[in-house]
């Protein structure tokens, strides 16, 4: 996986490298699905759910160049790939989940790999973790067509968040840097996935 899609696509930090060499990706996937973990594709895992393709994780990753004294929020975290590899970048990681089933199937693969530095918790996407926060990094695991006040509201100041914006049939993974108040966007990459609940644009009212 990783010299075949991660290395071709420009990553070669040696952190992220090692990160997704080291987590084994099979834990973190449905059972049924396992033979699948490392098809360059996103995986399914609900309705408009999924485990991002491993090329668009490592170059979002790659992008955000996580520190190893940041605090990360993970949101959509699924059953905890995203998660378990970024707790081997930061200092720790809130992984923030609102499927109850997939939260617990996520704490059990982390606990199983040691990620200890990782901290499950379950509640609305949309909302973020803001008990917890501010963030040095925030991650989406999915697509959106605006991201919530209240998340963007949980970065510290000079704190980054990644995004993958839908837009029509395309999708770009923009990194937003939160200064004096306001997030200033950059586009990194073209990528896509589904727009996760909450994160849609509201339907205008048309007389």
């Amino acid at each position: 996986m990783v010299d075949t899609q991660v290395r071709p696509s420009d990553v070669t930090k040696y952190p992220i490298i090692d990160a997704m060499l080291t987590v084994p990706r099979e834990l973190f996937v449905p059972v049924g699905r396992r033979e699948a973990a490392y098809i360059g594709e996103n995986l399914p895992i609900g309705p408009d759910r999924v485990i991002l393709e491993p090329r668009t994780l490592a170059k979002m990753l790659d992008a955000l160049d996580i520190q190893d004294k940041e605090l990360v929020l993970d949101i959509a975290t699924g059953l905890g790939y995203s998660a378990a590899v970024m707790a081997r970048l930061a200092e720790a990681v809130i992984a923030l989940e609102e499927d109850e089933a997939m939260a617990s199937e996520a704490e059990a693969a982390l606990s199983e790999v040691g990620a200890d530095n990782v901290a499950v918790v379950t509640g609305p996407l949309a909302e973020g973790a803001a008990q917890h926060g501010p963030y040095d990094v925030i991650a989406i695991e999915g697509a959106v067509e605006r991201v919530p006040q209240p998340v963007l509201d949980q970065l510290k100041d000079g704190g980054r968040i990644a995004c993958l914006f839908t837009e029509g049939t395309l999708g770009v993974c923009r990194i937003g840097y939160f200064v004096d108040g306001a997030v200033s966007w950059r586009d990194a990459f073209h990528a896509s996935a589904p727009v996760l609940p909450g994160f849609d644009r509201a339907a205008e009212f048309v007389f």
